[in-house]
């Protein structure tokens, strides 16, 4: 018996993937020789910029010595690298799924499987970052892991690709800023370019997928599909940065936690990143029904626009 594959990719999806595997080609950087894993940290240098700790603005902020503010940047900047490794990690295994029954003969495909190759090398590359700055492995505590677990799998076409551009698009917002911030300490400016610049491909894939396929969704998968983008938007913003980190610097992570979470700077810098998610999503209707609480929630404004 023959197995039968799924039908074929359409001629616009073919072209989108001939042009990413392209630009894979031109574009891609070894991370083990283009970062300079060896160089000394510079003194006084922050490891992100200040406005983007999650402290910042706060009164407890303004308590803190200098060194204790770059000793919780770098903390900072080490559990977004261990939260990207577990976000990517639900990535390579969603795209996995997506490809299973497809035809990999064709260019959606094999774009599909370089996107995963470009995903196992960042991780591997946040994982060395991690390992140069010295501090504990952090990232989402068990109860969020095992979440994260039950959204993965049930994820699939529409929901996929909407969680890998909310996730990847948290990350890229406040990496390009990381990336042009020449105060920022070098080693993570140079992860962060080729994290960003390697991005920009996966996040054009996802748009396509989302472009194309919301469209089809029946009333109801939409209303699903736009509580479950509010749901992971709301898990990744809340896990970038885990609590731990105050204690680096001699603080009670429970309690600083509920300084950040009550941090009006914090939202507003929050909803700042989100900018360009929220309008897309909006864009293609992935935003709004019973879902525009939960954004409202966390401090985003809404574009007004029809809903189908």
């Amino acid at each position: 018996m023959t197995a039968t594959l799924e039908a074929p990719a359409s001629d616009q999806t073919e072209r989108i993937a001939e042009r990413l595997l392209k630009a894979s080609k031109a574009r891609s950087w070894d991370p083990d020789t283009e970062v300079d894993w060896d160089a000394e940290p510079v003194a006084g240098r922050f490891y992100m910029p200040e406005r983007l700790v999650t402290l910042y603005g706060t009164p407890l902020w303004d308590t803190l010595s200098l060194d204790q503010k770059i000793e919780l940047s770098k903390h900072e900047v080490s559990s977004i690298a261990a939260a990207g490794i577990w976000f990517e990690l639900i990535l390579d295994q969603m795209l996995i799924r997506h490809i299973y029954t497809q035809d990999p003969t064709t260019s959606h495909v094999r774009y599909a499987l370089t996107e995963i190759e470009d995903e196992c090398r960042h991780s591997k590359m946040f994982a060395r970052l991690i390992e140069t700055l010295g501090t504990p492995v952090y990232g989402p505590p068990p109860a969020i892991r095992s979440v994260g677990t039950l959204l993965k799998t049930r994820a699939r076409g529409v929901e996929a690709f909407a969680a890998t551009l909310i996730i990847e698009e948290v990350l890229d917002a406040g990496q390009r800023e990381l990336a042009r911030d020449e105060s920022v300490q070098p080693v993570v400016r140079q992860v962060c370019g080729i994290h960003v610049a390697e991005e920009a491909r996966h996040l054009s894939f996802a748009r396509g997928e989302l472009e194309r396929e919301v469209p089809k969704l029946g009333r109801i998968h939409l209303e699903v599909a736009r509580i479950y983008c509010a749901i992971v938007a709301r898990l990744a913003s809340r896990n970038m940065v885990s609590s731990q980190v105050y204690a680096a610097i001699g603080l009670d992570p429970k309690g600083t936690a509920k300084v950040v979470r009550s941090s009006k700077a914090r939202v507003e810098t929050e909803a700042e990143l989100a900018k360009r998610l929220v309008r897309f999503l909006s864009d293609v209707d992935l935003i709004g029904g019973p879902s525009a609480p939960l954004w409202k929630l966390g401090g985003i404004e809404l574009p007004a626009r029809p809903r189908r």
